[in-house]
């Protein structure tokens, strides 16, 4: 039996932490770092927010292909992938953070290091997706190396909000006072404008360490098994699964609901609600609550099954959204909806991804014949994060740029102000009642789940017992 122990688990799953690190810390603080210390046009933030994003969905299964075409190594096919990867990732990462010493090439150097990066983690994340199915020949074995994932990878995301949140709030930034502000003193405003760069860098920095600390103990603490791999054998079998597509729609509608809602909400709370010296604790409140959250959806989807997990998960939100525009700006009032927020936050990340395994074992058994697809899965669920994460930045800016944001303004026009609130409220709720709606017509409830794991044993057990029939043939010839 093709056992992995604590360690080689743990090592895997130290794998997950690099992804979601960045892509948290990207997801709440590029946008404000672009239109606040770099300083750029709104219009021209957002052609970098969504070109990225969409060059970045572009790239997953240009990617997957070049890997499933890469040569065996004694390293294996996709670990040297992520090791060679990650110099350069870091590298572009931290550049995405420097704030070059010229003007008029910023928009091609934002752009130019973003796209980059987001190519050379496709380098890393397309590899580590599909060595799930790599690290051992065990259903059970790998199952429990995807748990010790999902742990960390939730951790992933509160440490990449602490570190970048923590890190920057300790640089109080300044504001542009406007013709009807009153500023005390701006005789300092350079010193904390810089101080302010030095601390993305610092932060960025940071995550730079603990990527390169998360590659190299993947790549000591796993070893690749050599098996045949089909990455693009089957995608129109696949996308043609009719389970498959509701539930990758109802992932794309709530996926743009929160990406928006995530995007949007640290300039909601240091533009709308005033609190610019404290809103990354309330970002960090929020994920804190998520990974707390964790165990509870855990138990709940195991007790009432996914279907109401998800619709339960997801609209729990709802209320919370709308009473973080509708009440007046209060800090500890803001700070206790946002907790109570992360709980929803939690369960609809993660409950939709739970629902994957059951798709992917409902296609087994109509298609018996058919194997080797397991990564082409999880692949395309990915991209249509990653498109929703760029519609949702792209439009949000651009939103910004027609409502008047003004760069590091002290205030903000009105309709800057009602912008923002419907890119938080209104536009998150309305995607997620969409989504919630097609979710309505996903056929594979728990009888037919566990129907599908009966028929699905029954499978393996004939093919061990045509295996075990075929080698006693084989020695009494």
């Amino acid at each position: 039996v093709n056992r992995l122990s604590i360690c080689n688990k743990i090592s895997y799953a130290i794998g997950g932490a690099p992804y979601q690190i960045t892509g948290c810390a990207l997801g709440f603080f590029l946008q404000i770092y672009l239109l606040d210390v770099a300083q750029l046009d709104p219009f021209y933030a957002s052609i970098i927010l969504f070109v990225g994003r969409a060059w970045d969905a572009v790239t997953d299964p240009t990617i997957g292909f070049l890997v499933s075409r890469s040569p065996w190594t004694r390293f294996g096919r996709m670990l040297p992938w992520i090791l060679l990867s990650t110099p350069l990732a870091v590298l572009s990462y931290f550049l995405i953070w420097y704030v070059p010493p010229f003007e008029d090439g910023k928009v091609i150097w934002y752009l130019f290091f973003y796209c980059l990066f987001q190519t050379l983690q496709t380098c890393f994340h397309v590899p580590y997706s599909a060595l799930t199915m790599f690290i051992s020949s065990e259903q059970k074995e790998r199952d429990s190396a995807t748990a010790y994932r999902m742990t960390v990878e939730v951790l992933g995301t509160l440490l990449g909000t602490a570190i970048q949140g923590q890190i920057v709030g300790m640089a109080n930034a300044p504001c542009l006072p406007g013709p009807g502000d009153m500023v005390a003193d701006v005789t300092n405003s350079s010193s904390l404008e810089q101080n302010l760069k030095v601390a993305y860098m610092i932060s960025s920095g940071v995550i730079c360490l603990i990527y390169v600390l998360c590659a190299v103990v993947l790549f000591f603490g796993v070893r690749e098994q050599k098996e045949p791999m089909s990455f693009f054998q089957g995608i129109k079998l696949i996308m043609g699964h009719g389970p498959y597509a509701k539930l990758v729609m109802v992932f794309l509608f709530t996926s743009l609901a929160f990406m928006l809602l995530e995007g949007n909400f640290a300039l909601f709370c240091s533009s709308t609600l005033g609190f610019r010296n404290d809103f990354q604790n309330i970002l960090l409140a929020i994920m804190l609550s998520a990974t707390l959250a964790i165990p509870f959806w855990q138990w709940f989807l195991t007790r009432f099954g996914k279907k109401t997990a998800v619709y339960t998960g997801t609209l729990s939100v709802v209320p919370f959204m709308i009473l973080v525009v509708c009440l007046k700006s209060n800090l500890f009032v803001t700070y206790i909806v946002s907790f109570a927020a992360g709980v929803g936050v939690a369960a609809a990340f993660l409950l939709p991804w739970s629902m994957l395994p059951d798709v992917v074992d409902d296609f087994q058994v109509q298609n018996p014949e058919s194997t080797g697809h397991e990564a082409l899965f999880y692949s395309f669920y990915v991209f249509f994060t990653k498109f929703a994460s760029g519609v949702s930045l792209g439009i949000s800016t651009l939103s910004l740029d027609f409502a008047g944001y003004i760069s590091r303004g002290c205030s903000q026009p009105e309709e800057v102000d009602l912008t923002l609130k419907l890119l938080v409220s209104a536009a998150p709720i309305a995607l997620i009642i969409v989504g919630l709606c097609i979710l309505y017509s996903y056929p594979i409830d728990e009888e037919r789940r566990q129907g599908n794991r009966k028929l699905l044993q029954e499978q393996r057990d004939d093919e061990d017992n045509s295996e075990t029939d075929s080698t006693e043939l084989g020695n009494t010839v």
